[in-house]
């Protein structure tokens, strides 16, 4: 299990966070995939840390709908819901959409390098064929819009709702890595012109592009969809 096999490149502050990392990261890669029955103690001894903070973990991530605990029953990853996602989905864009407008009004020239470079990173990464690389410089360009706009705590609460996009996401970034990095370049382009109307509609149409992956991945993966489960 590569992502759950060592801490030693996870940046984090706590054992908690650590092993919550550990364990978003096989989640959304599907190294986990939904259905599959997790162990405190397996997960502990796997990452070489108590079970405390382990049931911490699993406690986070149940609060955010990837995992399933019942008392006296196996916990489970949880499959993949579309109500949860167009949920995320609708309020990610009424976020983000106000940091994109406010963004622009305040962006100075030194921002815009440092978008630019994250979408050369991002060219890189699917260069180099680096999904989860490319995942979390994809999240870092809007991460960044929300912290120029002057409301980085509008990430933390996108952050919480696109859980339910991210496994989805990632099975996308094998088609889809490409047209994700388009929309990024359009999107720059209206940064760079000061054009928020713009900047809005490419905005809305890069995160609308989810409703198809999910019609996609509905079709291809049924068995990871929680509308497929009897």
């Amino acid at each position: 299990m590569p992502a759950l096999a060592s801490l030693a490149q996870v940046q984090t502050t706590t054992a908690t966070d650590q092993v919550f990392q550990a364990l978003y990261s096989a989640i959304i890669t599907l190294e986990l995939a939904p259905g599959s029955k997790v162990s405190e103690a397996e997960i502990a001894r796997n990452l070489g840390v108590s079970r405390q903070p382990v049931r911490d973990a699993f406690y986070r991530l149940s609060e955010l709908g990837f995992m399933l605990i019942r008392p006296q029953r196996a916990t489970t990853i949880t499959y993949i819901s579309e109500q949860a996602l167009l949920d995320a989905r609708f309020i990610r864009t009424a976020l983000e959409v106000e940091c994109m407008r406010t963004a622009i009004s305040k962006i100075t020239d030194d921002d815009i390098l440092r978008l630019e470079g994250l979408i050369n990173q991002q060219e890189a990464a699917i260069k180099a064929d680096d999904r989860l690389g490319f995942h979390a410089l994809d999240d870092e360009f809007h991460e960044v819009i929300c912290e120029i706009a002057g409301h980085p705590n509008a990430w933390n609460l996108i952050h919480e709702q696109k859980v339910h996009l991210d496994r989805v996401r990632y099975l996308s970034l094998a088609f889809g890595a490409k047209s994700a990095l388009d929309d990024h370049r359009a999107i720059m382009q209206c940064i760079r012109d000061r054009d928020p109307d713009g900047a809005e509609q490419q905005l809305r149409i890069h995160l609308a592009r989810i409703l198809n992956i999910l019609e996609q991945v509905s079709a291809s993966h049924p068995e990871l969809m929680e509308s497929q489960q009897k």
